[in-house]
């Protein structure tokens, strides 16, 4: 149908600045005046114009008893700009239609409430999968506060991440390393540990043949042993955020004063819970959050059922040996019963490896499907 194919084009724009718009959704707008598209747009920053403003500013005259094509529904408060309500009245617009409902409770319905009270013809729930998967991070991040998280791994057929002796370079293919960098490149921030740190000493920042865009690097160090020689400490290319514990030593915190890129949080506990990091994260206005961390990191997340995305990336090798690590830590089930449980929602190979998907079992199942 012609209504889903301009939507899906609105999607195709908001798809492609994921990861840039925080704390706000990416959102794509196409205006059609006589089955001709005489406009589009994607809210591209945020504090910079929505895409309906866009799109409309680009159909210009042309915008008079057009159609609007929007993926969320548009917003009717004033918040660094204005309302895209006003637009849409302004330029007349005959219908619009909506794939997705704001779940901002600043808008929640107002926006389009205040357009069909103005007489404009609105539908909704065009495309509604695509919607499902696009705003579940952003949906996620407005009902908890807190950001939606994805749970990275890389591991042998045997589900083994590195051998005994900790040496791990290299799990995956070339092409699962470059698609990892695409999942930093979307994500507003990227998570690990101290031992990480000091056994693996990573840069953590995005590295794609035509750039990227780097991830705020956090580091749940306890008692703040990673050194200042670091290279998230060193390189000033991404924030780095450091969580510690009460009883962290204070001159070693002192260590990092002079790296303005470096902020140090300490927690009002000894040991770091993780949904009290999660809770700092979103009040800094971290929508999406990438985990990479070893397998006591992993396992911290995990049971704290604070994991809202897998995926893992699988190398066609064994290495065995009941010694070599895994992904996931910590303490050992009696039970099989005890096992968390996922949905399998998208596989893809890359190059000789598989890359799966999973959600938590009782979530929407459709969300991150292929389309």
């Amino acid at each position: 149908m012609e209504i889903e194919h301009y939507m899906q084009i609105a999607f195709s724009l908001a798809q492609g600045a994921v990861g840039q718009t925080s704390p706000n959704p990416p959102v794509g707008s196409v205006v059609v005046n006589h089955g001709r598209i005489v406009g589009m747009g994607a809210h591209l920053r945020a504090g910079e114009r929505h895409a309906e403003r866009v799109a409309i500013d680009m159909a210009g005259k042309e915008s008079v008893g057009a159609d609007l094509y929007v993926t969320l529904e548009p917003c009717s408060h004033t918040g660094k700009t204005t309302p895209c309500t006003d637009a849409i009245l302004q330029a007349s617009i005959s219908r619009v239609y909506v794939s997705a409902l704001d779940p901002n409770p600043l808008v929640a319905g107002s926006g389009i409430k205040r357009l069909q009270k103005a007489g404009i013809d609105v539908q909704t729930g065009i495309c509604r999968d695509f919607a499902q998967e696009l705003y579940q991070p952003f949906f996620h991040f407005i009902q908890t506060k807190q950001p939606h998280v994805t749970l990275k791994t890389a591991m042998t057929l045997d589900g083994k991440i590195a051998a005994f002796s900790g040496h791990s370079k290299w799990v995956t293919s070339e092409q699962s390393r470059l698609d990892v960098h695409r999942l930093r490149h979307v994500h507003d921030a990227i998570l690990t540990g101290s031992k990480t740190i000091l056994h693996d000493n990573p840069l953590l920042t995005t590295r794609l043949p035509q750039g990227g865009l780097h991830p705020i690097r956090v580091i749940l160090d306890t008692h703040l042993s990673i050194p200042v020689s670091s290279q998230v400490i060193q390189n000033t290319d991404a924030p780095t955020w450091i969580f510690c514990g009460c009883a962290a030593s204070k001159k070693r915190e002192v260590n990092f004063l002079p790296y303005d890129h470096v902020e140090v949080f300490r927690m009002n506990e000894p040991a770091i819970a993780v949904s009290a990091v999660l809770d700092k994260l979103g009040a800094r206005g971290i929508m999406t959050l990438l985990v990479e961390g070893g397998s006591s990191i992993n396992a911290s997340f995990l049971q704290a059922d604070t994991v809202d995305r897998i995926i893992s990336y699988i190398a066609p090798r064994l290495l065995g040996g009941a010694d070599s690590l895994t992904p996931i830590g910590g303490e050992s089930p009696a039970l099989m019963s005890d096992a968390k449980d996922f949905v399998f929602v998208k596989t893809e190979q890359l190059g000789p490896d598989l890359k799966v998907t999973a959600v938590p079992k009782g979530s929407d199942s459709n969300v991150y499907r292929d389309h």
